[in-house]
C-alpha cells in the first residue's frame, strides 16, 4: 500500500506531481506487465520483503522550462552489482536489500541497506513517501520502494567491492532523454520471455525491475519527454556493449 510521509510543503516542487500520484506508479508497473505482472506476484510462494532506495536530488524549485519542472541537475542514487555476485551480478540497481530483525520496514530497511552499500549520510535524507511492493521472482523478493529527497547530496563510494563495483548519481535529464531510452528483451528458442524499458545512460545499462521503477516513476511524475516505445533490442547485445554480464 502508497504511502505519503510528509506533508506537500516539504516535497520539492517538481517531485509534488509524483507523490500526489503514487498509484500511477503501481499502474504503470502493472500496465506494462499485465497478466505477466499479476502472475508472478500469483507464483511466489512466501516472498521475502526486501526496500530499496529511490534518492533524488536537485535543485528544490526545479526548472519550469522543463517537463514537470525537472531541474537541470537532478540526480537519482543507482549501484551497480558486482560481477561476482551469484544473483543479478553486474545489473544496475537501486541502493537496498532483505529486511532485517528489528528494521523499521521499509523505510528503514532502505536507509540501512544504502548507508551499507554507498556511504551515505543518513541524516542528509528526506523519506517522502512509501510505494506499494512489487514481485522480483528471480530473487525471490517482494521489494517496497521507498522515495526520498536529499537536499545536500553527501559523499558516496564503493563500501563493500564484494557486493558493489560502483556507485553513481545519474542525472535524470539523461534518462529522460529519448536517445537514452528503448525497451530490450529476451528470446529463448524463438520465443519472447522478458520485454521491458532500459536506459542506456554512463556506460551502463539500467533494465529489469529498477529500468521498469524508473519508467514507471518518470512517467508518473510528469517528466516523460515522449520517445520511441516500439525500439526493442536484444537484451544479450545491450548489456555485451556496456560490459554487463
Amino acid at each position: 500500500m502508497t504511502q505519503v510521509l510528509v506533508p506537500t510543503t516539504s516535497v520539492p516542487p517538481w517531485m509534488r506531481g509524483l507523490v500526489a500520484n503514487l498509484d500511477g506508479v503501481t499502474r504503470s508497473v502493472e500496465d506494462r506487465g499485465g497478466v505477466t505482472e499479476r502472475l508472478m506476484r500469483a507464483m511466489m510462494r512466501s516472498p521475502r520483503p526486501a526496500a530499496v532506495l529511490v534518492l533524488f536530488s536537485g535543485d528544490w524549485n526545479g526548472d519550469a522550462t522543463h517537463h514537470g519542472g525537472l531541474p537541470a541537475d537532478a540526480e537519482v542514487l543507482l549501484t551497480q552489482r558486482a560481477a561476482t555476485l551469484r544473483n543479478h551480478s553486474g545489473q544496475v540497481a537501486f541502493p537496498g536489500g532483505a529486511r532485517d530483525p528489528g528494521d523499521d520496514f521499509p523505510v528503514g530497511t532502505a536507509i540501512r541497506e544504502a548507508v551499507e552499500e554507498t556511504g551515505l549520510d543518513p541524516a542528509g535524507v528526506s523519506e517522502l513517501a512509501v510505494l506499494d511492493m512489487f514481485p522480483v521472482p528471480p530473487s525471490g523478493f517482494e521489494v517496497s520502494p521507498v522515495l526520498a529527497y536529499w537536499p545536500q547530496p553527501s559523499e558516496v563510494g564503493v563500501v563493500d567491492v564484494g557486493e558493489t563495483a560502483r556507485v553513481t548519481r545519474v542525472s535524470v535529464r539523461d534518462l529522460v532523454n529519448p536517445h537514452n531510452r528503448f525497451q530490450v528483451q529476451r528470446t529463448i528458442g524463438g520465443g519472447r520471455v522478458y520485454q521491458g524499458p532500459a536506459f542506456a545512460v554512463e556506460n551502463m545499462l539500467v533494465w529489469g525491475f529498477t529500468g521498469g521503477m524508473l519508467a514507471a516513476i518518470i512517467e508518473a511524475a510528469g517528466w516523460e519527454i515522449p520517445w520511441d516505445k516500439s525500439d526493442s533490442r536484444d537484451l544479450a547485445g545491450e548489456l555485451e556493449k556496456v560490459g554487463q554480464e
